[in-house]
């Protein structure tokens, strides 16, 4: 941890796990190790980045006027799969935040993630801005062999690839903008509506598709597989299949995941679009999970996937 630690405040790139996806590392003070997140991923330039920070403490450096819903959610889901949109302080550079006045910050629930985090603030540095581990639009990686297999060729010698096994939620962070007098969900994930409302007290505002605030992963494109992604149909032969375990797939139908709850759908999801794509199938079919809950950014990110890959 201290020389992955050592390395970021270096100007070079960590990868490392969270418990939603594997994320592209760099000092977020340090504007040319940002450029180079950018220019790994492929990423826009306007596309903001999330600071991760090690505690509910580190919020203070890069938020200005943080509201007090935002404190009360800090302290029930922190660490965890929730990034909170909040004003930005003097700290909060233009390249982190795509030139707005605002900055997401979040504390990651992954032991690895809080070891490099710590040793980061140890060292001097005070937060690590990173995206998900992967080129820009593509599947997010949830495992290290999947950052190494997406940006092995774009990393350079010095950058480092840490590996904290398969990730526990699958699905990027629930981000809430915490900008005005109550909760918006701009990007739906395991912090749901109601775990907000009963948190805040407040009324939530639930997913806002037309924010004026830029987030990661809120473009129709994303999250998009080589294989073309269709949404709600029957599979036939040849083609993959991601369903619930008790949906039946028929003959010859390539069966790339089976999970038996909505929270195991959100950690497989991602392994089986890459699955997809290295058994060479040109369509996946998925049966999308109904309900609220964590179903709700399943459906999100399956959205997202059926756009990019048919408009690949």
């Amino acid at each position: 941890m201290a020389d992955a630690a050592a390395n970021l405040l270096a100007g070079g790139l960590v990868a490392f796990p969270t418990e939603t996806v594997y994320g592209l590392g760099a000092d977020a003070c340090n504007e040319m190790a940002v450029a180079r997140i950018y220019s790994v991923k492929g990423r826009p330039a306007d596309h903001p980045l999330i600071v991760h920070v090690a505690s509910m403490g580190g919020l203070g450096d890069w938020a200005d006027d943080v509201p007090g819903y935002a404190i009360s959610l800090a302290r029930d889901f922190w660490p965890g799969p929730m990034t909170l949109v909040v004003k930005r302080s003097g700290l909060a550079g233009d390249f982190v935040t795509g030139g707005q006045d605002t900055v997401g910050v979040r504390v990651p629930d992954h032991p690895v993630a809080l070891g490099l985090l710590e040793a980061f603030v140890r060292a001097g540095g005070k937060g690590v801005a990173a995206p998900s581990a992967n080129r820009f639009g593509n599947v997010s990686p949830t495992t290290a062999q999947a950052v190494s297999d997406e940006l092995g060729e774009y990393l350079a010698d010095g950058d480092q690839i840490l590996d904290g096994g398969p990730c526990d939620v699958g699905v990027e962070s629930t981000i809430i903008d915490c900008t005005g007098d109550v909760p918006k969900i701009l990007r739906p994930g395991a912090i749901t509506a109601q775990m907000i409302a009963e948190s805040t007290g407040l009324a939530v505002v639930r997913v806002v598709e037309e924010s004026a605030i830029r987030v990661s992963g809120s473009l129709e494109a994303h999250y998009a597989p080589a294989a073309t992604v269709v949404l709600d149909q029957s599979p036939v032969a040849g083609q993959g299949f991601i369903a619930m375990a008790d949906v039946a797939a028929g003959e010859g139908v390539v069966r790339l995941a089976a999970p038996k709850t909505h929270e195991e759908f959100a950690r497989v999801l991602y392994s089986a679009l890459r699955a997809a794509d290295e058994q060479g199938l040109e369509t996946v079919v998925v049966a999308q999970p109904q309900g609220d809950g964590i179903a709700i950014a399943i459906r999100d990110r399956l959205k997202r996937a059926a756009f990019g890959s048919a408009n690949s």
